[in-house]
């Protein structure tokens, strides 16, 4: 399998050596282009966690004020009891009264009518109570049904990002060990490539095993067209002094991550416009650079899998 792998790379690799330097050019803008809207999807997704937080908050919100006119409810509701016993009792003394002179049965009848229309106070007060609450209700349905709807899209986009990550540990198995590592965090993939699996010292020339293992993570993507794919490159602290066409490390980490992309686009299934080659130079470090151990690991290639959040917007749009 890989000898048919590498014989069908061969003619890319010669391809790609027959670019014009104006076609690299149109590449490297097209990346800037892609990386920019890379960052606008990052921003996107902080903006939507922020949106979903609110919206967590407004339920919370509409659960406790739904809570509170429960509570005043019932208290018309035992207010308008006690004002019906009342009435029953004034009914009562009415009638007994009702033999006595027509003065006393004046002022009675008058504390009467002033109950009834307390009482009717109290019924009108009972009624658009019980209306504001049903309002309520139904709106703090709608909301916890359209929090439940976006819960759900993003558990699904998680599941499908650990699903890919599972795929991309098998795919990659004969890689471990070799300075590879795939993670999860924050919804998104990262698969880390140490140079020493990439690249020799000072250059961005990907070796043969390298190579591999970029293709076969090429074989899982192209399968997976809904992902946006950032490559970024990094360099420890120590300053670049080789090729004199390189200004320093973040130019060289801006070339070596530009190396993986040209691989990965050797794969006609995958969608270039998923694509982004970024150089972080020795300003992302992943360890301490006041040993060798430490500056092996910060000279790496990470790509960064992010799921399209096209359907998160629409539910957050809809709310």
């Amino acid at each position: 399998m890989y000898k048919r792998l590498i014989v069908l790379a061969l003619p890319f690799c010669l391809l790609s050596s027959c670019v014009s330097k104006k076609l690299y050019t149109e590449l490297e803008d097209k990346y800037a282009n892609l990386k920019k809207e890379n960052r606008n999807l990052s921003d996107q997704l902080e903006s939507l966690s922020t949106e979903n937080n609110r919206l967590s908050n407004d339920l919370d919100q509409l659960q406790m004020a739904y809570d509170q006119a429960v509570k005043e409810r019932d208290q018309l509701r035992a207010d308008y009891a006690a004002s019906q016993s009342n009435l029953k009792n004034l009914k009562a003394s009415y009638e007994a009264l009702e033999k006595n002179s027509s003065e006393e049965i004046s002022k009675n009848s008058q504390k009467n009518r002033e109950l009834l229309a307390q009482l009717e106070a109290k019924e009108q007060a009972l009624a658009a109570e019980s209306e504001r609450l049903n309002n309520l209700k139904n709106e703090l349905e709608k909301r916890s049904q359209r929090v439940a709807e976006l819960e759900n899209v993003i558990a699904s986009k998680d599941a499908e990002m650990r699903q890919l990550k599972d795929t991309i540990s098998k795919a990659l198995t004969n890689f471990e060990g070799k300075g590879l590592t795939v993670e999860q965090r924050n919804g998104k993939i990262y698969v880390s490539m140490e140079n020493k699996l990439l690249f020799q010292s000072g250059s961005w020339s990907v070796g043969t095993e390298g190579r591999k293992a970029v293709q076969q993570l090429g074989n899982v993507l192209a399968d997976n067209p809904d992902i946006s794919i950032l490559i970024e490159g990094h360099t420890d602290n120590v300053p670049y002094k080789g090729n004199a066409q390189l200004s320093g490390n973040w130019d060289l980490s801006t070339k070596r991550a530009t190396a993986i992309v040209n691989i990965l686009r050797e794969n006609n299934a995958i969608n270039p416009k998923n694509l982004t080659a970024a150089g972080r130079g020795e300003y992302a470090p992943i360890a301490s650079n006041d040993d060798a151990e430490g500056r092996a690991k910060n000279r790496r290639i990470e790509v960064i899998l992010t799921p399209k959040l096209d359907e998160i917007s629409k539910l957050l749009n809809d709310l």
